[in-house]
């Protein structure tokens, strides 16, 4: 059996109409790639390629993950334009947390602590509650995307966040297929 590409998130069921709109001055921009609104989710944590053998061991460890954050279910409110790696060189545009950053955060060390501990490379960089919207092939457009980011802060909604998920992503000609291999309630 083949390596599945996971990750673990926090998706944002229902948000989808409001990201459409907030990519909105990103679409058809050469070079910029808007990301599927139904699939836009908060990574906790990108596990890679996982031997399927080890997913029981992952879902008990993301099961005690829950178990330690003491996170219970939160409001999370997506909103503003932000990138990655910075303003000079974007290959991300995405969108913030303006609440419930903690709560995330909480999640995500948990998380990170028990697939740390299964073997999991842990992460090379600090983590930052974010939603991609968008990727960036090429600078062609970077100026107007500098100045959408600089100027407008898209309010996206609030969702109420009652769990995590264990997702398989497949990588297609058309883009990732995501499947939820497992949820964990909080």
């Amino acid at each position: 059996m083949s390596a599945k590409r996971l990750f673990v998130s926090v998706d944002l069921d229902g948000l989808a109409a409001a990201i459409r709109e907030a990519q909105e001055p990103f679409r058809d921009q050469p070079g910029v790639d808007p990301t599927d609104p139904a699939q836009v989710h908060v990574t906790l944590k990108f596990l890679g390629d996982t031997d399927p053998d080890r997913l029981d061991d992952l879902r008990e460890a993301l099961a005690g993950a829950v178990d330690d954050d003491g996170v219970e279910p939160f409001e999370a409110g997506i909103g503003g334009y932000g990138v990655f790696p910075s303003l000079d060189y974007i290959s991300v545009v995405w969108l913030g947390v303006r609440a419930g950053s903690e709560e995330l955060t909480a999640l995500h060390e948990a998380v990170e602590a028990r697939t740390t501990d299964l073997g999991v490379d842990p992460a090379d960089h600090e983590f930052t509650p974010h939603a991609t919207i968008a990727r960036m092939r090429d600078a062609r457009r970077k100026e107007h995307v500098r100045n959408v980011v600089r100027e407008r802060d898209p309010d996206v909604g609030t969702l109420r966040v009652e769990e995590i998920r264990l997702t398989e992503s497949t990588l297609t000609g058309d883009g990732p297929v995501y499947e939820t291999l497992a949820a964990f309630g909080l």
